[in-house]
């Protein structure tokens, strides 16, 4: 499996991330989430239409949570047009408590947990950390399967461009 070493930083110290880098152009790869306990979820069971996955290390802290609810705000007028999605390493039952506190409807939540596919897949896995934690990162994947926009976040505190990420998403759902 591919490593990138300093990938990515968190507060200027550089981590390496897991899989490879993708851009614009690329198949977008296949993986497994979690949805909740005994439910999973691949890239073929999303619905073949734009899609946006949100990458965030854990909703449970202050950027994480702020990237969700820009984009769930964002969303709105897109309507059933798009299917977005937040990914991350928490599990399933924090990430239903999160989104129903913090009114998310817009997005739906996927817990990378089962077996990391999502970051190796994708090169936001973190590397030699104490627990497995996914970068910051925004990919938008259109309707066949192509991946539209990637952004990896180089610096895990910083926010995402959403203006960028959303232009990508409209442009990818015509």
């Amino acid at each position: 499996m591919e490593k990138r070493a300093n990938a990515t930083t968190l507060k200027g110290t550089g981590l390496t991330l897991v899989g490879p880098a993708l851009k614009a152009g690329d198949k977008a790869p296949d993986f497994t989430c979690a949805t909740g306990m005994m439910d999973k979820l691949s890239l073929a069971g999303t619905p073949a239409k734009a899609r946006l996955f949100s990458v965030v290390p854990s909703l449970d802290t202050k950027v994480c949570s702020i990237q969700t609810k820009k984009f769930n705000d964002s969303l709105a007028a897109l309507k059933d047009t798009v299917a977005c999605y937040t990914v991350s390493m928490d599990l399933p039952f924090a990430q239903g408590r999160f989104c129903g506190a913090e009114c998310i409807g817009n997005m739906k939540t996927m817990s990378d947990t089962h077996d990391h596919s999502f970051g190796k897949s994708y090169g936001v896995l973190i590397e030699g950390v104490a627990m497995p934690l996914l970068s910051r990162a925004v990919f938008v994947v259109d309707a066949k399967g192509t991946i539209t926009h990637a952004e990896y976040v180089k610096e895990i505190v910083d926010e995402p461009n959403y203006d960028t990420a959303i232009a990508a998403l409209k442009k990818a759902a015509g």
